[in-house]
């Protein structure tokens, strides 16, 4: 008997519609990616104070509280050192920098602040008033002087404000 034997034939492998198909795919998804940039400020929470660093009378507890109608500029233990009333429903940020730079005169060597905002406060006004209290930019002849203010910004919650409690 006759036996009839086959032939294999080995299949090739066909990958040009691939190739066709990346061809096209790669320029796409690259002209559709969308590249943002990010930046992170290091922050952190405020710390418990003491009763033992309630009695330094020298240190100073820089506060800025966000309120709705005005940033309140204080030290945390020697109270409020100057409203700032909103212009335009925005903070007066230009006014904030005056003071903190007045108050970093008085206290150079103090880097940390502390932002408590209301409930409310719009991310984009919290980072504002974060920004002017971190950097000053001052004029020296030609030149626009960067200057570092208070970098070290913890966030927290504002104290409910009694004004307008009892009316």
């Amino acid at each position: 008997m006759a036996r009839r034997v086959r032939k294999k034939h080995h299949a090739e492998l066909e990958i040009t519609a691939f190739l066709n198909l990346i061809v096209v795919l790669v320029p796409f998804l690259l002209s559709t990616t969308v590249f943002t940039r990010l930046s992170v400020l290091d922050l952190s929470l405020p710390a418990k104070s003491s009763g033992v660093e309630q009695l330094k009378t020298n240190n100073l507890q820089l506060e800025v509280v966000i309120r709705t109608d005005a940033l309140e500029v204080g030290d945390r233990i020697g109270g409020l050192i100057e409203r700032v009333p909103n212009i335009n429903n925005a903070p007066d940020t230009r006014r904030l920098g005056e003071i903190l730079r007045e108050v970093k005169k008085q206290f150079p060597d103090k880097a940390e602040a502390t932002v408590l905002a209301e409930p409310n406060t719009s991310y984009e006004m919290l980072v504002r008033v974060m920004d002017a209290m971190r950097t000053t930019h001052t004029v020296e002849g030609a030149k626009v002087v960067r200057a570092d203010l208070f970098p070290q910004i913890s966030v927290g919650d504002a104290p409910i404000s009694t004004k307008g409690k009892g009316s």
